[in-house]
């Protein structure tokens, strides 16, 4: 191939697409947000020794609080498959952002 001769530009996606995209996008943020809160919600944490210890100081308790809780709530199906499909709607939604950007500029 002759690198003088121009590339052919790809060709756009139909306006179709655009909005079926978004609309993919926003159904993966608001059908997953009310699964996620409820199941944040309903979460009790188990009894954890280190978390009364009075030999650990306040900040490292503070801070393995928050580390079992966030691992205590991922680690229960019925909010990590939701948090999943509504971190995938985010990708989605960056790669399609940065689509349209490429489409703008050609």
């Amino acid at each position: 191939m002759d690198p003088d001769t121009p590339a052919t530009p790809a060709p756009q996606p139909s306006i179709f697409r655009w909005v079926l995209g978004f609309l993919m996008v926003g159904a993966c943020w608001g059908l997953t947000t009310p699964f996620m809160r409820r199941a944040a919600i309903n979460y009790t944490p188990p009894a954890r020794p280190s978390l009364t210890d009075p030999n650990n100081s306040w900040l490292k308790r503070k801070v393995l609080g928050i580390w079992w809780a966030v691992i205590g709530v991922l680690s229960r199906p019925a909010y990590a498959v939701p948090f999943l499909l509504n971190v995938t709607g985010s990708v989605w939604f960056f790669i399609l952002i940065g689509q349209a950007g490429k489409s703008q500029k050609a």
